[in-house]
């Protein structure tokens, strides 16, 4: 999974970590996530999405599918 992720931007990446609880085990919410980078919920959301877009990519995506595949 790191390796996946660090094709996004450290912003990306810690937005994901956050709201999937991938470091933590805690998920939190677009306010929770807003409120720690000082934005707004909507622009989380749309960091996600960019994110999410990126990790879509058809060789990306491979990497997760592997990993999943274990």
């Amino acid at each position: 999974i790191r390796n996946a992720l660090d094709v996004l931007s450290d912003r990306e990446r810690e937005v994901l970590q956050m709201r999937f609880g991938l470091v933590d085990g805690q998920d939190h919410t677009l306010e929770e996530v807003g409120k720690h980078f000082g934005v707004t919920r909507e622009r989380i959301r749309q960091i996600e999405a960019k994110a999410l877009r990126k990790l879509r990519h058809p060789t990306r995506s491979r990497q997760l599918r592997d990993y999943l595949e274990m």
